[in-house]
């Protein structure tokens, strides 16, 4: 990779960071950013039921130093990195947060938390909170469309084995942090290059297990606040720590990178608005294959006669969700469940909660069901050259079932529901986070903080949001 002469990417993400500040976002941006807010904060009081969420809360109790904002779940005020770490781990722990593609991260859970901190800390407004978090999933989907490889038809942050969730999301995290702080465009130039020092994430664990990976977007949000911080007291970064020799793509993507996704288009084209929400809490590869089994279901499959399973979905996606198929056809755990083919489509065959199949079909109870695990057992998981040439754009899956009478059933569903091509309605999304927060608020504090939340660019501030969300009921199921 050749030098580069002058400092171009981060100075001019920087100015766009400025300028969107200091005027209006478009509409659809807006309203993007109230709903993902809003939807994050669902999936944090959804998520402290955990307990990963309670050892990262314990864990941020512990560090002490100065109360400056809120975290879900945890009564007392933390130093703002710590709130954004808790509020990053329970954001994406789930894994019912959003997703673009073709970059395939989630932007969300690791800016918004990073975002309500600072902006919580430093007392901004409202306007200000939504117009950061806009920059924040803007810059983090900029930079992971530069590492997506059209030729591969893949992240090559993910054929590194790099989570680019994490490792975009501090970035972005850090831009929006920065500009609620009140630094400025030279401040988010300097944010991104200290930040890039910070970002991290290997995703091993979406293969063989671990908990791991629920940390990611919790160390991305404190260390995006954690680097704002440091430049507001002096700290700078290098200009070219984007594209520089040493910067980041050659580091994360060994200069396999296209430059030209993070500036074409900056401040006219957002991505923000088509990034795709989950309408299911599990990876995303899966939801094709709930949606598959659901109207299989719907069609009348006799789930009792059920022969054989074949799930077709893109090869590049089988490590995920295929692989090792013995693990994916016998999850030991609900977590485990959520990465698993097999189970998916299992999930989707039987029903559940939620918007078709929810949080209460992903307990360790029924990733060990004899029953499930019988059907999970005929269930295999192929590529098909047809998902291959549209992902990674959507996820699609074929699902093909045979039956003891000799019959065949094939179900295609080639674009992912929750996307601009099958949105959920307003009415999902509120649902969503109804069923997200129920039982662990009382139904008047969810609908206050739903109207504050979707009206939050005319508040003063963020902490009347966060506030209600601190005290749960941490014995409801």
């Amino acid at each position: 990779m050749s030098e580069t002469k002058e400092p171009v990417l981060a100075p001019e993400l920087s100015l766009f960071a400025a300028r969107t500040l200091s005027g209006p976002l478009p509409a659809d941006v807006a309203d993007s950013v109230r709903r993902r807010i809003l939807d994050v904060l669902g999936l944090c009081v959804a998520a402290y039921r955990l307990p990963t969420s309670a050892a990262a809360a314990g864990y941020a109790a512990d560090q002490g130093g100065r109360p400056e904002a809120s975290a879900v779940g945890v009564e007392t005020s933390l130093p703002a990195a710590q709130a954004a770490f808790v509020n990053g781990v329970l954001a994406h722990s789930l894994d019912y947060d959003d997703t673009h593609l073709p970059s395939v991260l989630h932007p969300s859970a690791a800016v918004i938390p990073a975002a309500l901190a600072a902006a919580q800390a430093s007392g901004a407004s409202g306007a200000d909170t939504v117009g950061a978090v806009a920059v924040g999933l803007e810059i983090a989907v900029r930079l992971g469309m530069a590492g997506y490889d059209r030729e591969l038809g893949n992240s090559v942050f993910f054929e590194h084995g790099q989570h680019a969730t994490s490792i975009c999301g501090a970035m972005g995290g850090a831009a929006a942090a920065a500009l609620l702080m009140g630094l400025g465009a030279e401040g988010v130039q300097n944010a991104l290059g200290v930040t890039a020092s910070f970002a991290a994430g290997i995703i091993e664990a979406n293969r063989t297990g671990g908990t791991v990976k629920r940390l990611h977007c919790g160390w991305a949000a404190h260390s995006a606040v954690t680097a704002a911080s440091l430049v507001q007291r002096g700290f700078t970064g290098p200009p070219t720590v984007l594209e520089g020799r040493f910067g980041f793509f050659e580091a994360f993507l060994r200069g396999e990178s296209d430059l030209s996704q993070v500036l074409d288009g900056l401040g006219e084209t957002w991505a923000v608005p088509g990034i795709f929400f989950k309408p299911y809490p599990a990876n995303h590869f899966t939801h094709t294959a709930i949606d598959a089994g659901i109207a299989l279901r719907a069609r009348g499959l006799p789930i009792d006669r059920i022969e054989h399973i074949e799930v077709r979905v893109p090869s590049a996606v089988i490590r995920t969700i295929g692989q090792p198929l013995e693990k994916k056809r016998a999850p030991e755990t609900g977590y485990q469940a959520q990465f698993s083919g097999p189970y998916a489509v299992v999930a989707g065959l039987i029903g559940g909660s939620g918007l078709g199949v929810g949080l209460d079909d992903f307990t360790d109870e029924l990733a060990r069901d004899p029953a499930r695990r019988a059907l999970m057992a005929l269930v295999d998981v192929v590529p098909d050259e047809k998902c291959d040439a549209i992902y990674p754009y959507q996820f699609p899956a074929v699902v093909r079932v045979r039956t003891d009478d000799g019959r065949e059933w094939t179900e295609e569903v080639l674009a992912n529901r929750g996307g601009p091509g099958r949105p959920l309605s307003e009415a999902e999304l509120s649902r969503k986070f109804g069923e997200n927060v129920a039982g662990r608020l009382p139904a008047e504090t969810a609908r206050t903080v739903q109207d504050l939340v979707l009206r939050l660019d005319r508040l003063t501030g963020v902490a009347d949001v966060l506030r209600p969300l601190t005290r749960l009921d941490l014995n409801a199921h």
